[in-house]
């Protein structure tokens, strides 16, 4: 684990989302249980979301809000994908979203060759989605790129080159993107345990330990300040 934190120091910092905006426009986001402010606000649906986020960056005259790595929330709950009879609750965010209301650009955070793709339809699920695989100085990762467009699963074939900074889709719109209000997921997958088109971006408390070491901060990649 270690080289792999050190190789990700090394790199040059990425951007997936809207090339075109600093990150001096980008401010973090807390949607985690402990941010009394929810409370506030009526946030049942993709549209509750989508107006609260877009005061927020309207208040703070930027245009990317970041944030959610291991972040416990309530979002989740309207969702069987996250809780159901036969599992646990799974509540703790192990990615990293950057929510933006307005079309956007995704681009591939490194070098890399598509390691699969596919549409995950369930309601509060990923929508269509894209995983990178990626090999540098002998270490093998992928980054998963969730809630697209499904004009961005079009053309595409397992095993295609991309260039890092490479668009490789479009963001997607609530219902497609699971409906979510309009953000990219974005993570670091170390082992991807022969899963395909889709990996757990949510995780259980029993289980924290595993993911928070095979899917690593993703803002080591990213860097934003």
């Amino acid at each position: 684990m270690s080289k792999i934190l050190e190789l990700f120091n090394q790199i040059e910092a990425s951007k997936v989302i809207a090339s075109n905006i600093d990150y001096s426009e980008y401010i973090p986001l807390d949607l985690s249980t402990t941010n009394t402010e929810l409370k506030k606000h009526s946030l049942e649906t993709a549209v509750d979301y989508e107006l609260f986020i877009q005061n927020y960056l309207d208040s703070n005259k930027v245009k990317i809000a970041y944030g959610g790595y291991i972040e416990t929330r309530n979002l989740y709950k309207r969702s069987t994908v996250f809780k159901n009879e036969l599992t646990d609750e799974r509540n703790i965010h192990i990615g990293l979203d950057l929510w933006i209301n307005e079309q956007a650009t995704i681009y591939s955070a490194l070098e890399g060759k598509i390691h699969s793709f596919q549409n995950n339809t369930a309601l509060g699920d990923y929508g269509p989605t894209i995983i990178i695989e990626h090999e540098i100085e002998n270490i093998k990762f992928h980054t998963l790129y969730g809630h697209l467009s499904e004009a961005s699963l079009v053309g595409k074939s397992v095993g295609d080159f991309v260039k890092k900074g490479e668009q490789i889709a479009t963001l997607g719109l609530p219902p497609t993107n699971g409906d979510y209000a309009p953000h990219l997921h974005f993570q670091i997958i170390i082992d991807i345990e022969n899963k395909t088109g889709d990996y757990p971006g949510v995780c259980n408390i029993k289980n924290l330990e595993y993911y928070s070491i095979n899917c690593p901060d993703p803002n080591l990649l990213l860097k934003i300040k």
